[in-house]
């Protein structure tokens, strides 16, 4: 995957919004000119994402937790000042993601209170937004600008004030108890706690699901699938919040304040490498993306993964070793960026949109409302646009589950793209 594809993709995969979207000719004219600086020695510093989350503190306020991933040429190190001097926050709260009447606004000092550097390219900006008058909710649009220039990064973030959710009050910490987890997976015996604002120690109920989820089905395929309407339960037991805590056995985990929660919050504990995967068995799995149903059942049902999986892609690259060693790179750092990006209750590659970012690649640039992301492709070799509709679904589990409108109309956008797969035409 090219570097600016994927950093205009995860600007937007994380809910954040550039204002200037950029065109094939306008990403290459940036490549260039960031080669440009870091050849020249220029200190450029760059947003590459942002994610959020908010916590309750009591019913008139809430805390916002803001991870910002920067770069600089080169893969330097950014320092503490590239970033408090060179950019400014402010927010806006409006009532909803289609309505512009401003229910408040903030500017944020990037100081040593607020800011937080959690390695050579992430910080976490921490700071508290008030309630609006008479409004339980608020839809906060924050705006990282660049000092001296015009350009900005957004980021959106639904807020609920009355706190319904145990999520709304209760998050993933790293072990330190000092820095928020926003993403839906941990690793196995990883350290973490579960804490709200005010440290509360409390049970919570647990319960761990073995199930190996389906992977997404076929854009093309719009036959519902039967879903079991129940999943069932390994094991449970109970915990403490604000105590540290480590699970040992991979799986779905389930926690709620009372058994009979219909929300809590949903974590997938996978081996030590995830997000990247390894294990021949698992390498396997993600192919059937551009697999034919035989060669599935085949791979599937062989007694030595490895070498049926090295088989499969030199049979697709007519035994050119070059050429299987390139696009398998490519596909599964597509994979490994799936389950990064997209994991919910299950792994990142099977969801609707890993299973489209693995295919497509990153869209050209993503619309975003309420309910729904719009993932939108320009100019390829046989089509000049392609949209894809993923609708926000209530799920138990996670609140980013979403699912793609299907339609037999992808054909023949799919098949060649997936045919490119196969005689090893992707680039990176």
């Amino acid at each position: 995957m090219n570097r600016i594809g994927l950093i205009l993709f995860f600007l937007l995969a994380v809910g954040t919004f550039s204002e200037a979207q950029q065109t094939s000719k306008t990403k290459k004219r940036k490549g260039d000119a960031q080669t440009t600086a870091a050849a020249s020695g220029v200190d450029d510093v760059t947003i590459l994402g942002i994610k959020s989350k908010f916590l309750s503190k009591d019913t008139n306020s809430v805390a916002i937790f803001m991870r910002v991933d920067l770069s600089k040429p080169n893969n330097i190190p950014v320092r503490w000042k590239d970033f408090t001097d060179k950019f400014t926050l402010n927010y806006v709260l409006y009532p909803d993601f289609a309505s512009r009447e401003r229910l408040g606004y903030g500017n944020i000092p990037l100081n040593e209170q607020n800011v937080v550097q959690l390695s050579a390219t992430k910080f976490m900006i921490r700071f508290d937004v008030k309630r609006p008058v008479n409004h339980a909710s608020a839809v906060m649009l924050a705006e990282i600008s660049e000092i001296g220039t015009t350009k900005k990064v957004l980021n959106d973030l639904a807020v609920r004030f009355n706190a319904p959710k145990l999520s709304d009050r209760f998050a993933l910490f790293e072990r330190t108890g000092q820095v928020v987890m926003l993403q839906n997976y941990v690793n196995v015996n990883d350290t973490l706690l579960i804490k709200d604002i005010k440290k509360t120690v409390k049970p919570l109920y647990v319960m761990r699901y073995k199930h190996d989820f389906e992977a997404a089905s076929s854009p093309m395929n719009t036959t519902p699938r039967n879903a079991p309407r129940t999943l069932g339960v390994d094991t449970t037991f109970i915990i403490n919040t604000s105590t540290p805590l480590t699970f040992k056995e991979e799986g779905l985990y389930y926690m709620t304040e009372d058994t009979t929660d219909a929300t809590g919050i949903g974590l997938v504990v996978s081996n030590k490498r995830f997000p990247k995967m390894t294990r021949p068995a698992e390498l396997v799995r993600p192919v059937m993306y551009m697999s034919q149903n035989q060669e599935i059942n085949e791979l599937l049902g062989t007694k030595d993964a490895k070498k049926s999986l090295d088989r499969y892609w030199l049979s697709l690259m007519n035994g050119n070793t070059d050429l299987a060693k390139r696009t398998i790179s490519v596909f599964y750092n597509r994979v490994e960026e799936a389950n990064r990006l997209f994991t919910t209750y299950k792994e990142g590659w099977k969801t609707d949109k890993g299973m489209i970012f693995i295919v497509m690649g990153p869209p050209d640039r993503v619309q975003r409302s309420k309910d729904r992301e719009v993932w939108v492709y320009s100019q390829r070799a046989n089509f000049s646009e392609i949209n894809f509709t993923f609708n926000r679904r209530a799920n138990q589990f996670v609140e980013d589950h979403y699912e793609l409108q299907r339609y037999v109309e992808y054909q023949p956008i799919w098949y060649p793209m997936v045919e490119a797969w196969r005689t090893g035409a992707v680039r990176d």
